[in-house]
């Protein structure tokens, strides 16, 4: 394995500095049922808070990334080519080898108090989901919540995780001295699809459940309906119990992703394609002939069908990524008087 060859400043790129010390990685592997086959390996990162490509298509700028590869085991996801930078296979390796940067709370409160950073907007689940399983052991993400609640650090957060839900009483905290957004990812609802796709991931009916319990506690939570999988999550049909779903859940806007094949997700995802769709590998390779993404027109259409089921339905789209934010409580007013508002995401 090759810790010593990445850069602190990426996530992506190499230098002479590295991103992790080779000599201070412990690796584990637990009994328990929901880790077997499962192997982590504990790091002392040296950065924690990771710029983006300029090249990225990405609205943001800054991310944090507690975890590398992800229990989700989704087989489209596109950061899986990072796992080949550790010498790590990018298939069933991405999946069930996991880097755990065991001091990301500090080195990120750390990097906040530094007089050079400015305060931006930092994302996070945009690489692997921070609230994977890996999260239920390690607990990272309540330390990270709190180092930008002190702070007033603006963040948001990208997930298919239920664990989400443990940190609730955090976000609120930090809603009330920044912008805080959270959103959900559910591509489909079609619960064959899921177990062979995300096997790893959590139903998306209990993605749903996430956005109903934020709605249900007065918190606006976004749903990004990514990915739609050509030919498999397409048809009108489903698109409609998508957005119904979604809706019925009382999301406050839903945008649709297109799925996209980078290189590294582009092989697993074929194989996988081969081996339950076969009949499709041939649309595919048409369909993705010009590169790693769709061609516009078919995104323009999977986008418009999804927009008017939004409006049908009463709820409203956003940009791909973009931040969702939480508004702040309002003060009290004079004693044995009602507040004045009540904490409440909004998605812009």
């Amino acid at each position: 394995m090759r810790w010593e060859n990445l850069s602190p400043g990426s996530e992506h790129g190499r230098a002479d500095t590295a991103l992790f010390d080779a000599e201070a990685v412990t690796t584990r592997t637990f009994d328990s049922p929901e880790f077997r086959g499962v192997t982590f390996h504990e790091v002392r990162a040296r950065s924690i808070v990771n710029r983006v490509p300029g090249a990225s298509r990405m609205p943001f700028e800054w991310t944090v990334n507690p975890y590398r590869g992800c229990t989700h085991a989704c087989v489209y996801c596109f950061a899986r080519r990072t796992h080949g930078y550790l010498d790590l296979d990018t298939g069933l390796g991405f999946d069930s080898q996991i880097v755990v940067k065991t001091n990301a709370p500090e080195l990120l409160r750390h990097r906040l108090a530094s007089r050079d950073w400015r305060g931006e907007h930092i994302a996070m689940g945009t690489n692997v989901d921070c609230y994977q399983r890996a999260e239920g052991r390690y607990r990272l993400m309540p330390g990270i919540l709190a180092a930008l609640r002190d702070h007033a650090n603006p963040f948001s957060i990208l997930t298919k995780g239920t664990l989400i839900l443990r940190d609730l009483p955090l976000l609120e905290e930090a809603a009330r001295v920044t912008d805080v957004g959270v959103s959900v990812s559910v591509g489909f609802t079609d619960e064959g699809l899921w177990r062979t796709v995300e096997p790893g991931a959590p139903a998306p009916e209990r993605r749903l459940d996430v956005v109903r319990t934020f709605t249900g506690h007065g918190i606006d939570c976004g749903v990004l309906m990514a990915p739609v999988i050509p030919f498999l999550s397409d048809r009108p049909e489903q698109l409609r119990a998508a957005v119904r779903a979604v809706a019925a859940a009382g999301a406050t806007s839903v945008t649709p992703l297109v799925l996209h094949l980078r290189p590294g997700a582009r092989e697993w995802f074929m194989s996988w394609l081969g081996r339950h769709h076969p009949y499709l590998v041939a649309r595919y390779e048409r369909l993705y002939a010009e590169g790693a993404y769709a061609p516009k027109w078919y995104q323009r259409r999977i986008t418009r069908q999804v927009h008017e089921l939004a409006e049908e339905y009463g709820i409203g789209p956003t940009g791909a990524g973009t931040p969702r934010r939480i508004r702040a409580v309002e003060p009290a007013g004079p004693a044995g008087s009602p507040a004045v508002g009540s904490t409440q995401l909004t998605l812009l």
